[in-house]
């Protein structure tokens, strides 16, 4: 019964996990907005930009727990996920770089995995696959590095909880970027056996 109605709702639009979704999407442009108003003159929005990042992190716990718990997977939920955590780490990593937060070797690692990731996609579409769906060690990747941008943006400053901030955000961000690279190669391995299994049955 239960899976019947997964497969009931699979297509469906306007569910309360992809209206969180859709509410994180919205939220990348004014995030980027609110880190950079500093660099071009304005008033400096980091706790804002921080409340957008909290935000981000609470609804992507919540619409993969919510899809799973009302049987609300979506074929649109499963694009949109992914879509908000990489447009959401790339607009950090953009914006904390653009203000030398960040240091721009580890801007560049991490933008590899991701054009190396985009390669593997357009591998598996070549050969009439989906998009790898994400596995939990790449969800592990992610949350450290949701952990590890904002307490970065808050070491921006000066005192105890800036330099607490620091140790703590550099901790996140070595975890998150070597799960994130781990991750990736266990998706070139996934696409390589695909492409392996395709050459066999020829």
């Amino acid at each position: 019964m239960e899976v019947q109605e997964t497969r009931v709702q699979t297509d469906r639009v306007l569910t309360i996990p992809n209206i969180l979704s859709m509410a994180r999407l919205a939220g990348v442009p004014l995030f980027l907005w609110l880190i950079l108003r500093p660099e071009f003159g304005g008033p400096n929005s980091d706790g804002w930009a921080l409340l957008v990042l909290a935000f981000s992190g609470i609804s992507d716990y919540l619409d993969g727990k919510l899809a799973r718990r009302w049987n609300q997977i979506s074929n649109l939920g499963r694009l949109l996920d992914p879509a908000a955590d990489r447009l959401y780490i790339l607009s950090t990593l953009v914006g904390l770089t653009w203000r030398e937060i960040l240091p721009l070797w580890l801007t560049a690692v991490l933008l590899l995995r991701e054009l190396v990731l985009l390669v593997m996609v357009g591998i598996l579409r070549r050969h009439g696959y989906p998009p790898p769906q994400v596995n939990f060690l790449g969800k592990a990747a992610t949350f450290n590095l949701m952990y590890a941008f904002p307490l970065l943006l808050l070491s921006d400053g000066s005192g105890w909880i800036a330099s607490l901030a620091a140790i703590f955000g550099w901790a996140f961000a070595g975890w998150g970027t070597t799960l994130y690279w781990w991750a990736g190669i266990l998706y070139m391995v996934q696409v390589r056996r695909l492409i392996k299994a395709d050459r066999t049955a020829d």
